[in-house]
This record gives structure tokens, sequence and C-alpha cells, in this order.
């Protein structure tokens, strides 16, 4: 139990600094697709680039605080940055654009894999009833 216990803290860790890396990419990649000529950039990206920097800040910070919706966020976070990927990667000419694709697919599948595995990890707090913390 024990090495499973550290294994998923590792795993969470990972999934953190991937979604740390993703947030700032896309806020970066957004901030230099407003300075192109808006002609050539798509409002959906950055509609994406913007969805998807502020999903992996929820997923760090769900993360953080052991939420009980870590999963669910987790796995949404995976949905939107693949789905980022897809818009980015449409705009294959661009390195600036294809740097964020690759890091949006890596951080989708650090969290699709927390997503699954977050069903072993319970928030501590809830094994502390209302009860036991009254009677103290």
């Amino acid at each position: 139990m024990m090495m499973e216990t550290e294994s998923l803290l590792a795993e969470m860790e990972a999934c953190k600094q991937i979604c740390i890396e993703c947030q700032n990419t896309c806020i970066d990649t957004l901030k230099y697709c407003k300075n192109q000529n808006s002609q050539y950039i798509d409002m959906t990206v950055l509609t994406m680039l913007r969805d998807c920097a502020e999903m992996c800040m929820m997923c760090v910070n769900m993360i953080n605080d052991g939420s009980e919706f870590m999963g669910n966020t987790c796995s949404l976070c995976a949905q939107i940055c693949d789905r980022t990927a897809m818009v980015c990667e449409k705009m294959s000419s661009n390195v600036t654009i294809m740097l964020c694709a690759a890091i949006c697919r890596k951080c989708a599948q650090s969290c699709n894999a927390m997503g699954l595995n977050s069903a072993s990890y319970f928030r501590r707090s809830s094994l502390v009833s209302a009860d036991a913390l009254l009677s103290n």
C-alpha cells in the first residue's frame, strides 16, 4: 500500500508540474498570437488557449487541495488540452504554436492518467467525521 501511495504522490507531483508548464505555455502562446496579424490567428485558437490555461490552473489547485473532484477535473483538463492541441496543430507551419500543441498533448496524457488513477486517492479530511471533530 505504501508504495502505491508513494507512486501516486509522485504522479500527482508530475501532473502538477506539466499542468504548470502547459498553463505558462498557453499564456505565452496567447500573447504571441495577439501580437501576430489578426487575420492570421483564428479566434478559436485564442479561446482554446485561454480555456486550457484556466483549466490547467484549476487542475493544479485541485491536486494541491486533495479535492474529491480532482479526478474529474484532471479528466476534463485532459479533454481541453487535447482539443487545444488539435486546434493548434492546424497551424502546422508555426513553430511556436506547434510547441504549444506538443505540451498540451503531454499534459493531456498526464491528466488522463491522473483522472483514471485518482479513484485510489481519497481526501484525508473526508475520513474524519464531524462528530469526532466536535467531541474534542
